[in-house]
């Protein structure tokens, strides 16, 4: 966590500057420390610094889109930057800028060569000849250390489709939200590089047969109850095939198919022996999904709650607090949600307050950490 200390008549145009040079606020920031006028008897500082004038500030924050006559709770507000103002400071009359860290994460490389399996529809992944697994490997990593705290995750579905969505999805999001890619996308495989190349950790949703299918149908290669269960196998293999690097699968639709036991073990069987994790997105109550598949010894979790079942502004805001309620009380929760542009703009503005409020924000493969282990799975 960054410590910057500022004078206040520097305080607006100083926190302009940072978020123009260092650019996402919203991510984690190594720390420094940023003196603007220096006393003669001062002692050299002992941590790396930089210096600017006002004017360069007023210079940076009008190359940044914003205007220099923003107040400063505008630009705290637009910047996810915190501010805290004399009380807290170790000099008189000074201002302490925290910035979230701006150094990205790297994802591990994918395809990674240990997890392939080359077939007849195409590169699947496989558990490594090692032991390594999809959901290791690919996982975003979990922060560590830090006073403990209520801990979120959310899993957003629904990108590959529309371009301009998945691009905003990426752009805007924490790189904690996770990205489910449904397998229909044109520019999979690009557009999902990207996504890991910002940090988001990515999933892949596989279409299931809901009750009112094929009225409601979630499109080809649906896995499916009754006669044509029997070409499951190919259908989930043709999924699987679509892009690489993917922590694991997770329910696009499915009320009836995630409620049939019998027709869902040998496709859940096929995910753990793959090194997929599995989650259920937590539409449908009927759901014995994580059940079948922690059966099989992969990690396996169902959402708390669907944060966009109604699709309003305050209808998604309400069920943020209630996530926020649940990981209090839990320690851990888990929410998915649709790549709509409102749901994104809502997590966006939610996000940005976050830990202001003592609560730290992780990719859904953390999920699989925070869930008890029961038998020796992880539910």
């Amino acid at each position: 966590m960054s410590v910057v200390t500022l004078a206040p008549v520097a305080a607006l145009g100083g926190a302009a500057l940072y978020v123009s040079l260092f650019g996402n606020a919203e991510k984690a920031a190594p720390l420094a420390v940023a003196v603007i006028e220096t006393p003669p008897a001062r002692p050299a500082a002992t941590t790396p610094q930089f210096s600017f004038s006002m004017q360069d500030a007023v210079q940076a924050a009008q190359a940044a889109g914003q205007r220099p006559e923003s107040s400063a709770g505008q630009l705290e507000q637009e910047s996810g930057v915190r501010v805290m103002r004399p009380g807290g400071a170790d000099t008189p009359n000074s201002v302490i800028i925290r910035v979230p860290d701006a150094t990205s994460i790297k994802l591990a490389a994918a395809p990674d060569r240990r997890l392939v399996d080359r077939t007849r529809l195409g590169v699947l992944p496989r558990t490594g000849e090692d032991g390594a697994r999809s959901f290791q490997v690919y996982a975003r990593p979990a922060p560590t250390g830090g006073p403990v705290q209520p801990r979120i995750a959310i899993l957003i579905g629904g990108l590959g489709i529309s371009a301009s969505t998945t691009a905003d999805a990426i752009a805007k999001l924490p790189g904690e939200v996770s990205l489910a890619f449904a397998p229909y996308g044109s520019d999979l495989e690009r557009q999902v590089q990207r996504a890991r190349g910002d940090g988001h950790e990515v999933f892949l949703q596989v279409p299931m047969e809901p009750f009112d299918y094929p009225d409601n149908d979630p499109g080809p290669h649906t896995l499916v109850t009754g006669p044509q269960a029997g070409e499951n196998a190919d259908r989930f293999r043709w999924v699987l095939s679509r892009f690489s690097g993917y922590v694991g699968i997770v329910n696009f639709m499915g009320a009836r198919f995630t409620s049939d036991e019998a027709t869902m073990t040998p496709v859940m069987r096929e995910a753990a022996e793959r090194g997929l994790m599995v989650v259920d997105d937590g539409s449908s109550g009927r759901s014995v999904m994580t059940q079948v598949a922690s059966g099989f010894r992969t990690p396996a979790v169902k959402a708390d709650l669907v944060l966009d079942l109604a699709a309003r502004a305050d209808a998604i805001d309400r069920e943020l607090q209630r996530l926020e309620v649940l990981a209090r009380e839990k320690g851990f929760a888990l929410a998915s949600a649709s790549a709509l542009p409102l749901t994104i703009d809502r997590i966006n503005r939610w996000a940005r307050t976050l830990e202001a409020r003592g609560i730290r924000l992780v990719p859904a493969s953390a999920a699989a950490g925070a869930r008890t282990m029961a038998t020796g799975s992880i539910r």
